[in-house]
C-alpha cells in the first residue's frame, strides 16, 4: 500500500500544471544562470585588462631600472677615474700645493658668496 501511495504522488506531479510549473521554473534558472555567467565574464574581461595594464607598467619600470642601473655603472666608472686622478695629485708635493690652492680659492668664492647673499 506504501508503493501505490508513492505512485499516486509521482503520477500526480506529472499533470499538466506540475510539468508546466517545473519547465517555466526550469526556464528561470537557465535565465538566471545566464545572466550569471555574463557578469563573471564582465568580471573576467576586467581582470584581464587590469593584469595586462599591471603587466605593461612593471615592463615599464623594469627599463627604467635598467636605464637607471646603466647610467650608476657609468657614473660610477667617471668617479673612479676622479679619485685615481685625486690620488696621483696628493701623491706628489706640488700636487699636495695644488690642491691646497684649489681649496682655498673654493672656500674663499664660498664665503663670498655666502656674505652676498
Amino acid at each position: 500500500m506504501n508503493s501505490r501511495r508513492s505512485r499516486v504522488a509521482l503520477l500526480d506531479g506529472l499533470e499538466e500544471g506540475g510539468v508546466r510549473a517545473y519547465s517555466s521554473s526550469h526556464e528561470n534558472d537557465e535565465h538566471s544562470n545566464d545572466r550569471e555567467m555574463e557578469g563573471l565574464q564582465d568580471r573576467v574581461n576586467f581582470l584581464k585588462r587590469l593584469t595586462g595594464d599591471i603587466h605593461e607598467e612593471v615592463q615599464s619600470h623594469n627599463r627604467m631600472l635598467d636605464r637607471m642601473g646603466n647610467g650608476m655603472d657609468a657614473s660610477r666608472g667617471i668617479l673612479t677615474g676622479t679619485v685615481g686622478r685625486f690620488k696621483t695629485v696628493f701623491e706628489t708635493k706640488s700636487g699636495r700645493r695644488m690642491a691646497t690652492l684649489v681649496a682655498s680659492f673654493l672656500a674663499l668664492f664660498l664665503l663670498i658668496y655666502y656674505l652676498t647673499r
